[in-house]
């Protein structure tokens, strides 16, 4: 039962590994809360300090209360003893015992690209990871990452704005929204995805979670695509991991003196598969295309004539609303009303105040 597994990932000091240790003589831990002090003590991976541990847990912790607590804050909770547990996160070595979510879990029979990235992305590698994951979540795919700044971020929002649903694994408890800037995606994620965490609700979001965070974001994934990193960062640490669990990595290629593309040119060396074009990438992944162009030109059709006219000057960087209304004859007000339409129906995003680039 979940009450028993919640229980199991709370007591003190029980990590993963010892978890594991344990689950390989006693698989369910309703069976484990009914095992003697003697008992347990024979129990292989357990030490006198676990034992210590489980025995205190067991008197202090109330089984039923503290499960219908979470229920109440409408947080789930699953493990690895459950059916609905993410298969593919169930294979990996390290596999987390147990996840917190808001929202809902991945559904099995869902491809799933795990969209990593730097923070302080350029606005070109932003727009790749954006345009990316809209395709994906138009051909019915599932986008992951971890709600970070940055390209994180642009890929969440790039399938929400494609339709589809998008999951964010964090590295704090899932009541926690971080960082604070990314709360209207915090919202809209438990509502067209959902929302993931190994670690208990109100963990706070330390440096140390992260990498470890990580493992599941490439562990959800079939396939990790990396756009902008630098050479030492935690989206090559993703990337390593969905090597080590055998899922196949892709990298945004960019230019040899650009620290923002060193991290991604080092994994092409290594073998990692090239994005050359969001509709190349859809095909290797044997994704359907034969309509994506006519999809986009269809997207167009519906702008009205004015919108179409402020659209045709966008490109992907960063247009000013000086250079707007230097180049139309439109008012400000009325130029502020159309690109606020534009934006609305996904087409644009406003990168600082007053600049504007486009997204389909």
């Amino acid at each position: 039962m979940s009450m028993y597994a919640y229980w199991l990932a709370n007591i003190r000091g029980m990590t993963a590994a010892k978890i594991k240790k344990i689950r390989q003589v006693c698989p369910s831990a309703e069976e484990l809360y009914g095992l003697s002090e003697g008992t347990l003590s024979r129990v292989e991976g357990i030490g006198r300090e676990d034992v210590d541990a489980i025995l205190e847990s067991r008197k202090n912790w109330n089984l039923e209360k503290e499960w219908m607590k979470l229920q109440e804050r409408g947080i789930g909770f699953v493990s690895l003893e459950d059916a609905s547990y993410p298969k593919k996160l169930s294979y990996i070595v390290q596999a987390p015992y147990g996840l917190y979510y808001l929202g809902e879990l991945p559904k099995e029979d869902q491809k799933r690209v795990a969209i990593v990235g730097a923070r302080t992305r350029s606005a070109y590698g932003g727009q790749i990871a954006e345009k990316l994951a809209y395709a994906l979540a138009e051909a019915g795919v599932d986008v992951i990452s971890g709600m970070a700044l940055g390209i994180d971020a642009d890929g969440h929002r790039g399938a929400l704005a494609g339709g589809g649903k998008s999951y964010a694994v964090l590295g704090c408890g899932v009541d926690v929204c971080y960082p604070k800037s990314n709360d209207y995606l915090y919202d809209k994620l438990q509502r067209q995805g959902g929302i993931l965490s190994e670690f208990p609700p109100g963990t706070k979001p330390l440096p140390v979670l992260f990498p470890q965070r990580n493992r599941i974001i490439a562990g959800l994934s079939d396939y990790t695509v990396v756009i902008e990193a630098r050479i030492k960062s935690g989206s090559l640490i993703t990337a390593d991991f969905a090597m080590e669990q055998g899922r196949e990595v892709y990298a945004l290629p960019g230019r040899i003196n650009d620290p923002l593309s060193q991290g991604c040119n080092s994994l092409i060396q290594q073998g990692a598969g090239i994005i050359t074009s969001v509709e190349d990438f859809l095909k290797e992944i044997s994704l359907d295309t034969s309509n994506l162009a006519c999809q986009m030109d269809f997207r167009k059709n519906l702008l009205e004539k004015d919108e179409t006219l402020v659209y045709s000057l966008f490109d992907f960087y960063p247009v000013g609303l000086g250079t707007m209304v230097e180049k139309t004859s439109l008012g400000l007000s009325e130029l502020l009303d159309i690109l606020e339409r534009l934006e609305h129906k996904g087409f644009i995003r406003e990168t600082i105040p007053n600049f504007y680039i486009k997204t389909i």
